[in-house]
C-alpha cells in the first residue's frame, strides 16, 4: 500500500481543515488507518484511528470533539476534518495503514505510513 497525505495549510485558530489521504492497491478495504502527527521537537504522536470497515474509531484526547476521522473504501480515502484548530495542533500529519483492520493508536501497530503534510495553526 502507497499512501499521500494532502490537504495540509496555514489556518488560524478556530478554523477548520480536512486532510485526506489516498492509497494505492486493491486490498485498501481491508486495513484500518490512522492519523499521527509530529511537531518540531517533538515525538510522533497518535491523533485518529478508524477500523477497516469504518465502524469503530479512536481519538487522542487532545482532539476528542473537534477532529474527526472517515473513510471512504470505494475511493480509497481516508480523511481528518479538523475543526477549532489550535496553535498546538501546528504538527506535520502523517497517515498510516495497518493491514490488521484494526485501531491502534501506537504507531508501532502500523505497517505502512504516507509523507506527511504540514499544518500550521496560526494564533
Amino acid at each position: 500500500v502507497q499512501l499521500q497525505a494532502y490537504g495540509g495549510g496555514l489556518v488560524q485558530a478556530g478554523g477548520s481543515l480536512r486532510l485526506s489521504c489516498a492509497a494505492s492497491g486493491r486490498t485498501f478495504s481491508r486495513y484500518g488507518l490512522g492519523w499521527f502527527r509530529q511537531a518540531p521537537g517533538k515525538e510522533r504522536e497518535f491523533v485518529a484511528a478508524i477500523n477497516w470497515s469504518g465502524g469503530r474509531t479512536s481519538y487522542a484526547d487532545s482532539v476528542k470533539g473537534r477532529f474527526t476521522i472517515s473513510r471512504d473504501n470505494a475511493k480509497n480515502t481516508v480523511s481528518l476534518q479538523m475543526s477549532s484548530l489550535k496553535p498546538d495542533d501546528t504538527a506535520v500529519y502523517y497517515c498510516a495503514a495497518t493491514y490488521s483492520g484494526g485501531v491502534y493508536p501506537a504507531s508501532s501497530g502500523y505497517d505502512y505510513w504516507g509523507q506527511g503534510t504540514l499544518v500550521t495553526v496560526s494564533s
